[in-house]
């Protein structure tokens, strides 16, 4: 295992206590402590560092007994956990302070609390998805174990991801485990299209068109939860599931849903790996030896079509061959049948979600853009697209080329600065950084804020204005504008960089930056 600073498994450690302890997790991530700085030696030295060694020995016989080498996780959970009281109710205590208390947290285990110990954990590990071991036995030596080592930065993952095999088959058990309530965040016209049949919609696009309304969606959505375990439905479960498309730009929006459910610090928060793509590939896998496999049942469809995961199947459209094809209703009523009426029929219209189709947010006609009189570089403002296929990442500069720190205010009052537009930058994860869109003649300049550094940012974007080829917004929520640049020839426009801005007032700052690009193009033209 890599027990060094920063190391992939102090990284998966922190997802585990994001899972189950959010608001603890949030803290820490506030003070900007990470669990290599106090848990290294935990996992280094499983805790024989900290503790006496009749201690010690309760613990290595405990474990060794586990026969699971993931358990070390959850017995350091446990004693993060028990120290989650004192290091909240001390939010004075400056970074190194915490840190020292921490790392030193297990010198206070006695050999009376062993038993307490594991029995904790082994709650806390009944209450983890399978996922979260299955998905990383790598850790542990993926040579010996056979299994091909897995690439994906754990740094940046917003939460706990989990296999969509997982999400099929906790929902069929019955008794304790691990469910999943499941929350399909694609937009309406896929969603209509066909979906988990035990998913509950919830528009992404509401979060920032109409807040109210996204906040009641929220509230519906708890409750939805909280009816369908009452009722034992096959849709419910304390464990919240997001899925996507499992295409990264247009998950960019649900992104910043799971991160508006993780800042309220809810628990069981995760996301299904792969979105709705990898739930159609798992279900055609699974149907390869026929259709009497029955998990055809899965896919429901509002728009009067068969999904196109049934289509592999080889039955036809309509007719007698629609076995798999059972409603939610039908599945809901068998599984409610012994509960009263009232209940059902709440658990049915919370759940299903689907008695109309859910109407899409811009149409084919919206797709406006239009060229500056004829002329190449080719400029245009219009409404966006519901989704772009030519997408790339946010900013054509790299991480380490953005590290230049400036005073916000200087660059401000700088002379050749036109216009100054307060902004948060968007990312395709869904997280937005509080930053500061600087015009002047002839460039654009994002400044990021440095949280930790008040009055100070960094220079995060450097683009031309004779390089914008399209400004962009969605008609549902204007404030959020995207900037595309590229270069242009006879064969087309080549888009080298998109940059994402949620601006107050953004019509005022289009406008202005609107009117620059065009006196630089004059300026090329003539």
């Amino acid at each position: 295992m890599d027990c060094s600073q920063k190391g992939r498994p102090f990284h998966l450690f922190r997802l585990l206590i994001q899972y189950h302890e959010p608001e603890l997790c949030s803290y820490l991530d506030t003070k900007k402590i990470t669990p290599d700085s106090y848990a290294l030696n935990w996992l280094g030295s499983l805790f024989a560092c900290y503790c006496s060694i009749e201690v010690t020995q309760a613990i290595w016989d405990g474990y060794l007994q586990q026969a699971d080498p993931f358990f070390i996780y959850f017995l350091m959970l446990i004693i993060l956990v028990n120290a989650k009281e004192v290091i909240l109710t001390q939010e004075s205590d400056s970074k190194e302070e915490v840190i020292q208390f921490l790392e030193n947290t297990p010198s206070s285990l006695n050999i009376e609390d062993i038993e307490d110990l594991f029995s904790l954990a082994q709650y806390y590990c009944s209450k983890t998805p399978a996922s979260f071991r299955k998905d990383n036995h790598h850790l542990f030596g993926s040579t010996l174990l056979g299994i091909k080592d897995d690439d994906a930065d754990l740094s940046q993952a917003l939460c706990l991801a989990i296999s969509v095999s997982e999400i099929l088959q906790a929902n069929q058990l019955q008794g304790e485990g691990v469910r999943f309530f499941v929350v399909d965040c694609r937009p309406a016209e896929q969603y209509n299209a066909g979906h988990l049949s035990t998913a509950f919609h919830l528009d992404s696009d509401l979060m920032l068109q109409n807040p109210s309304e996204f906040a009641q969606s929220v509230k519906s959505l708890l409750e939805a939860q909280k009816q369908s375990i009452e009722s034992g439905s096959i849709a419910g479960g304390e464990h919240l599931c997001f899925m996507g498309s499992g295409r990264e730009e247009e998950d960019m929006y649900m992104n910043m849903v799971l991160a508006h459910f993780l800042q309220k610090n809810k628990e069981y928060v995760s996301i299904a790996s792969g979105g709705f793509m990898a739930l159609q590939q798992h279900l055609a896998d699974i149907n390869v030896d026929g259709p009497e496999n029955g998990y055809g049942h899965w896919i429901a469809s509002t728009s009067g079509s068969r999904s196109s995961i049934n289509s592999v199947d080889g039955e036809s459209p309509n007719g007698s061959s629609d076995r798999g094809m059972k409603s939610l209703v039908n599945k809901m009523t068998v599984a409610l049948k012994t509960k009263s009426v009232n209940v059902r029929e709440k658990v049915i219209s919370f759940i299903e979600n689907t008695s109309t189709p859910v109407d899409r947010h811009v149409s084919s006609s919206d797709r406006v853009g239009k060229p500056y009189r004829g002329v190449k570089p080719v400029f245009s403002i219009g409404d966006e697209e519901e989704y772009d296929t030519d997408e790339i990442d946010s900013s054509s500069m790299s991480d380490d080329d953005r590290k230049e720190v400036v005073n916000i205010q200087t660059w401000i009052n700088k002379p050749d600065v036109k216009h100054h537009f307060p902004c948060k930058e968007v990312k395709e994860s869904g997280h937005m950084f509080p930053s500061h869109l600087l015009v002047t003649a002839t460039h654009m300049y994002c400044l990021r804020e440095i949280v930790s550094r008040k009055g100070l940012a960094y220079i995060q974007s450097r683009q031309a204005l004779n390089s914008v080829v399209k400004i962009t917004s969605k008609k549902k929520h204007p404030e959020l504008i995207t900037f595309k640049y590229g270069n242009s020839s006879t064969s087309g426009i080549e888009i080298l960089a998109i940059e994402r801005y949620l601006i107050p007032n953004a019509g005022d700052a289009t406008k202005a930056i609107k009117q620059q690009i065009m006196k630089v193009l004059d300026a090329l033209e003539s």
